[in-house]
């Protein structure tokens, strides 16, 4: 067992989701950075999709009670075991005993922190992701919890160091026009594919809420809820766009002006409140 001696901001429980029932009302939900849980989980000879926990601005402590391998990923934070500073993307040995600790990431939002063997976790609907929209799976950590160790499957990889790419400071994110894109004016259109808008605070894992220049309507009636998938982004009443994450709900009322490359959503997962963020529309909507 792992014992959390402080759960920090939010930590979850984070695999790969729930994909192929949004018919059912239910979102895939899952690691908002997939690509940064698989490479942990590689570190640590790990199927991709095994669960891991998922940390929010860090602040994770965790002391072991049995020996364990685990490897770190996703925005960069400092990690140290019982004081002793240890690099992201590599494989960390934790004795028995040890404290583990994740700080402030030093760029980005999200850290990854799969463990060899995986998290014992009761599955729900097939995932043990926690979906904190439709409160599915287990619910967040806290601090006295404790984790508990999956078995192994397969053989360590052999790598001392995965190489990945630096977080930008301004995130440009590729995107095609949305099924409703026409409900918006011409100079609307514009400014979404030109101006830079900023990250709030108010984002979270179902979406990012962006503060900028507000995009005007030229139809005004209501829309009949529909369809909304991972990257879309909704404009609500207020004019300020909303890109949907991991948790977003599969149905939505308000008109979705683009909708983000699916290669792109985990860079968006990772954008700071404050920080500014671009569309890159293909092809431009003018």
């Amino acid at each position: 067992m792992i014992e959390v001696l402080r759960a920090g901001p939010l930590t979850t429980l984070q695999d790969l989701g729930r994909p192929g029932l949004a018919h059912l009302g239910v979102g895939r939900s899952g690691a908002v950075d997939r690509p940064s849980l698989r490479l942990a989980n590689r570190l640590v000879g790990n199927a991709e999709g095994a669960p891991a926990l998922e940390t929010t601005f860090g602040g994770l402590v965790l002391r072991f009670t049995e020996a364990a391998t685990v490897a770190v990923t996703g925005a960069p934070a400092p990690v140290r075991v019982d004081g002793r500073a240890h690099a992201c993307c590599t494989p960390v040995t934790v004795r028995a005993g040890e404290v583990l600790e994740l700080g402030m990431p030093t760029r980005g939002v999200r850290t990854y922190l799969a463990l060899r063997g995986g998290v014992a976790s009761e599955l729900v609907l097939g995932s043990a992701a926690t979906d904190l929209l439709s409160r599915l799976g287990p619910a967040p950590l806290r601090d006295g919890d404790t984790v508990e160790l999956g078995r192994p499957v397969g053989p360590m990889p052999g790598v001392d160091h995965a190489a990945v790419a630096e977080l930008p400071d301004e995130v440009v994110l590729r995107a095609v026009p949305g099924p409703r894109a026409d409900w918006f004016t011409a100079d609307s259109l514009t400014r979404l594919a030109r101006v830079a808008y900023e990250v709030t605070a108010a984002s979270d894992r179902i979406g990012l809420r962006l503060e900028g220049p507000a995009l005007t309507r030229q139809r005004t009636h209501e829309l009949p809820s529909e369809g909304v998938v991972e990257g879309a982004v909704q404009v609500p009443p207020d004019g300020r766009p909303v890109i949907f994450l991991a948790d977003h709900p599969v149905t939505g009322g308000y008109p979705v002006v683009a909708v983000v490359h699916p290669d792109d959503v985990p860079l968006a997962a990772q954008v700071r409140p404050g920080q500014p963020l671009r569309f890159a529309l293909e092809p431009p909507l003018l």
